[in-house]
C-alpha cells in the first residue's frame, strides 16, 4: 500500500504530495525522534529507576501487591525498572504501533514476559475489568509524558483520565510531583525574534528608517512556546529582572485537571528595566518527600551546574510577553502564568488577582500576519542591523537612479531598501495571501504604498503587463523562501532568475551573483547522542531499539540531511571549511547536472560525527553573506556559527562515543551531484584510507 506525503520541492518552491512506501511515516517518526537522547540521558534514566524502587517499596511494606501502569512506555524501559525493583506485574501503555512491536521485543529479550503485558492503545482507550485490558485499577502510575514546557505532549488529560478510570485513589506516582519556573528578563537579542525593530539606512540623502506597522508592534505574537537550548545564550544577552519564581505544580498521585487555570507570583524587580521575556523550565520529584529530583534547569539556576546533564529531548522555554513593560526595581508586580490543557503562556500584572478570581486571558493569537509568515530565526534575520548594512554596502554599487529592480524573496524587506537607495521602480513579487498583506501594512506604515508595486502571484506567472512594460535591470533576492527547509532549498531563487530571464534587460545584475556550497567536518560536544546506539540501558538490553532506530535511519528518506541551529550545539571543526560547488546565478539553471568531488583532510584529532553543510551568497565579488560559517575557527576548532539560521548536519554511520579512542582515517572523500531536474542535492563521503572504504553517509536528497 502506498500514501502520500508532502515535501517542499525546491524547484518550484512549491509543497508538492509525493506517493511513497506505506513504510515511510513510522520510518520517519522514529529516525526523527529523541529515543536515542532519552535512552542516553544517564540523570533521566537514574532518577526514574531510584523513583520506582521507592514507589514499589512503599506499596510493599503496605502489604500490598505492586501492579504498575506504566502510559507512553516507549522501549519499556520504566516497566522492566519497575520489574527489576519487585513489581508484582506492569501494564506498558504504547499506542505508537512500531515502538509497541519493539517494546514486546525488549521485554522478551531482558526476560520480562511474564511480568509486563504491553498494550497498543492510547491509554484513555485502556479498559479495567473482568473483560478488559487490565483486570483491575493499578496502585503505581510510571509516566514519561513529558516535553520541553512539560505539558505539549498531552500530560494533563491523559492523568486526568488515568486517575478517573485507570488507578487507585491516591496511588504512588513516579514522577510524584512537577514544578514550573519562571525568571523574567529584558533581552533585546530574544526579543528581536518576537519583534521588529525599526530598521535604519544610510542613504545619500541622509538616514532613513524603516518602522513597523502600529500592528505589528501591539500584535502579542505567535501562540507556541520557543524552546531552546537556553545554556547556550549568552548571560550578556539578557539582564535577569526578577528572582526564579515558583510558578506552579502539578502533584501527579492525585486527581488532575486539564482545565485551564492561571497562577500568579508577586515579586519585586531586582532591576528597573522593559519587561520582555519569560525563562522558564521544570523540575520533576520522583518521590512524595522530594529527595530524588530531576532538573531542566539552566547552568545559573542549576543546584550543581558542573553536573549537568545535556538533553535534547527536554531543553528550557522562551515566552513573549504580549507587549513589553516598563518595570522600577523594588516595586512589587505579579508575574501570572497561564495554562490550557497543553500550553503555558504568561502575563505580567500590576496587581495581584485575589485567590479565587479568575484571571481571563485568551492564549495570544498573531493577528498581524508576521508571526504566520516569519518564524523566530527569520524576525532575528530581518533585525540584524549588520545584515542590513551588507545589503545596503552591495546595492549601492549596483543600483542607478533609472534601475527597475524587481524583487523575488518571501516577505522581503529588500524592496524598500532599493528604494530608499534612489531607485526609479521597484516590485516585488509575493506569491502568498499573508505575505501580500504584510508587505502591505508596511508599505503603508511607510508612505510607500505608492512608490513599491506589489505582483501577488507566483515569479515563473509573470507578464510583461504585471511590470508594466519595463525591463528589469536589477533582479534581487536574499534568498529566503518560506517552502525552504535545507540551506540549498532556497536555490529556487536559481529557477525563478531562470523563469523571469524573458523580463530581464540587456546588462541587467543578479543580487546575489553566486552561491557556493560548503562544508566541513565536525566533532559535536554533545548533539552525537541523538544519532548514537546506547545498546545497554542502566542494566537493561536495548539493542533492538538501536537496531530499529539504525533501519528507519537507512531507510531511503531517513537519510536526508537535518536542518539544526548550531549555535545551540557546540561542536569543533576537524577539518577546514571548504567550497564544494559553485552555482552562477549569472547564468540559467544548466540542463545537466552539476558534479564535484574532492577531499577534507582532518587536521584536528577527534571524532568525526558529521559533516555541516551550508550556503554562502555573493552579493558582489566584494561581499558575501553566509548562512553557516561566520569566521574562522579559533584554534581549538571551535565554531561561530549563524544565529539566524539553521545548518544541514550528515551524520556519519555509525556516531563515534567520545568515550571511543580516538583514531581513524585522516581525510574524508566526497562526491556531491547537484541535480537540475528536481534540485536536489545528493552526496556520498567514503573513509579515504583504501577504496573500498565504507560510506559514512549514503545518498541524501
Amino acid at each position: 500500500m502506498k500514501i502520500f506525503c508532502s515535501r517542499a520541492n525546491p524547484t518550484t518552491g512549491s509543497v508538492e504530495w509525493l506517493e511513497e512506501d506505506e513504510h515511510y511515516d513510522y520510518h520517519q517518526e522514529i529516525a526523527r525522534s529523541s529515543y536515542a537522547d532519552m535512552l542516553h540521558d544517564k540523570d533521566r534514566n537514574i532518577k526514574y529507576y531510584q523513583g520506582i524502587r521507592a514507589a514499589v517499596s512503599r506499596v510493599k511494606d503496605r502489604g500490598q501487591k505492586a501492579l504498575v501502569l506504566d502510559i507512553g512506555t516507549g522501549t519499556g524501559l520504566l516497566s522492566m525498572m519497575a520489574v527489576t525493583a519487585g513489581a508484582d506485574f506492569c501494564y506498558a501503555i504504547e499506542v505508537f504501533k512500531p515502538m509497541a512491536d519493539a517494546a514486546v521485543k525488549i521485554v522478551e529479550k531482558n526476560g520480562f514476559s511474564d511480568k509486563i503485558m504491553v498494550i497498543n492503545k492510547h491509554s484513555t482507550e485502556v479498559t479495567v475489568g473482568p473483560e478488559g485490558d487490565m483486570p483491575c485499577r493499578a496502585n503505581i502510575l510510571v509516566t514519561e509524558l513529558f516535553d520541553t514546557e512539560l505539558i505539549g505532549e498531552g500530560a494533563l488529560p491523559s492523568y486526568e483520565h488515568a486517575h478517573r478510570h485507570l488507578v487507585e485513589e491516591n496511588c504512588e506516582a513516579v514522577p510524584h510531583r512537577a514544578t514550573i519556573y519562571a525568571q523574567l528578563v529584558e533581552s533585546r537579542r530574544m526579543w528581536s525574534w518576537n519583534k521588529l525593530f525599526p530598521i535604519h539606512l544610510q542613504t545619500s540623502l541622509g538616514e532613513q528608517v524603516i518602522v513597523p506597522p502600529v500592528d505589528l508592534e501591539n500584535c502579542p505574537g505567535a501562540p507556541s512556546v520557543c524552546d531552546i537550548q537556553l545554556n547556550q545564550v549568552s548571560p550578556a544577552d539578557f539582564t535577569v529582572l526578577s528572582d526564579v519564581l515558583p510558578m506552579f505544580s502539578i502533584d501527579f498521585s492525585k486527581q488532575v485537571s486539564s482545565s485551564a487555570a492561571c497562577h500568579s507570583r508577586q515579586f519585586e524587580p531586582l532591576t528597573s528595566g522593559r519587561a520582555q521575556v519569560v525563562l522558564s523550565w521544570w523540575d520533576i520529584e520522583m518521590d512524595p518527600e522530594g529527595k530524588i529530583r530531576c532538573t531542566t534547569a539552566p547552568f545559573w539556576a542549576h543546584s550543581d551546574p558542573e553536573e549537568m546533564q545535556w538533553r535534547d529531548h527536554w531543553m528550557q522555554c522562551v515566552y513573549f510577553l504580549p507587549q513589553e513593560e516598563p518595570v522600577v526595581q523594588g516595586s512589587a508586580l505579579c508575574l501570572v502564568a497561564h495554562h490550557d490543557d497543553y500550553c503555558v503562556w504568561y502575563s505580567l500584572q500590576r496587581t495581584s488577582p485575589e485567590k479565587n478570581e479568575r484571571v481571563h486571558q485568551m492564549r495570544p493569537v498573531c493577528d498581524c500576519q508576521a508571526h504566520l509568515l516569519w518564524n523566530r530565526p527569520r524576525f532575528g534575520e530581518i533585525n540584524d542591523q549588520d545584515r542590513t548594512d551588507r545589503y545596503i554596502q552591495a546595492l549601492s554599487t549596483v543600483l542607478k537612479p533609472d534601475s527597475v529592480c524587481l524583487c523575488v524573496s518571501d516577505g522581503s524587506l529588500l524592496s524598500v531598501l532599493a528604494h530608499h537607495l534612489g531607485v526609479e521602480q521597484v516590485f516585488t513579487v509575493e506569491s502568498s495571501a499573508a505575505s501580500h498583506k504584510l508587505l502591505r501594512k508596511i508599505f503603508k506604515a511607510n508612505h510607500l504604498e505608492d512608490k513599491i508595486n506589489i505582483i501577488e502571484k507566483r515569479p515563473e506567472l509573470l507578464t510583461s503587463e504585471d511590470l508594466k512594460s519595463r525591463k528589469v535591470s536589477l533582479l534581487l533576492g536574499e534568498p529566503f523562501f518560506t517552502t525552504s527547509l535545507l540551506p540549498w532549498h532556497n536555490l529556487y531563487f536559481w529557477y525563478v532568475r531562470t523563469a523571469v530571464d524573458q523580463h530581464l534587460g540587456p546588462g541587467a545584475m543578479v543580487m546575489p551573483q553566486a552561491a557556493s556550497l560548503h562544508a566541513v567536518v565536525v566533532e559535536f560536544r554533545d548533539l552525537w547522542r541523538i544519532r548514537s546506539p546506547c545498546g545497554d540501558c542502566e542494566g537493561f538490553d536495548v539493542h533492538i531499539m538501536d537496531d530499529m532506530i539504525k533501519g528507519a535511519l537507512d531507510f531511503r528518506e531517513s537519510r536526508e540531511a537535518e536542518p539544526h541551529p548550531l549555535w545551540e550545539y557546540p561542536c569543533r571543526s576537524l577539518s577546514e571549511p571548504r567550497p564544494i560547488l559553485a552555482f552562477d546565478f549569472r547564468q540559467l539553471v544548466p540542463p545537466r547536472p552539476l558534479c564535484a568531488e574532492g577531499t577534507m583532510e582532518l587536521r584536528r584529532p577527534g571524532r568525526s560525527h558529521a559533516a555541516v553543510l551550508w550556503m554562502e551568497y555573493h552579493l558582489t565579488p566584494e561581499c558575501t553573506l553566509s548562512t553557516g560559517l561566520l569566521e574562522p575557527a579559533d584554534p581549538e576548532g571551535g565554531c561561530c556559527w549563524n544565529p539566524h539560521c539553521k545548518q544541514a548536519v550528515y551524520f556519519f554511520s555509525p556516531v563515534l562515543d567520545p568515550r571511543a579512542p580516538l583514531g581513524g582515517p585522516q581525510m574524508v572523500s566526497y562526491v556531491v551531484e547537484f541535480h537540475p531536474g528536481t534540485g536536489d542535492i545528493t552526496m556520498e563521503f567514503r573513509l579515504a584510507d583504501t577504496p573500498d572504504s565504507p560510506l559514512l553517509s549514503n545518498k541524501v536528497a
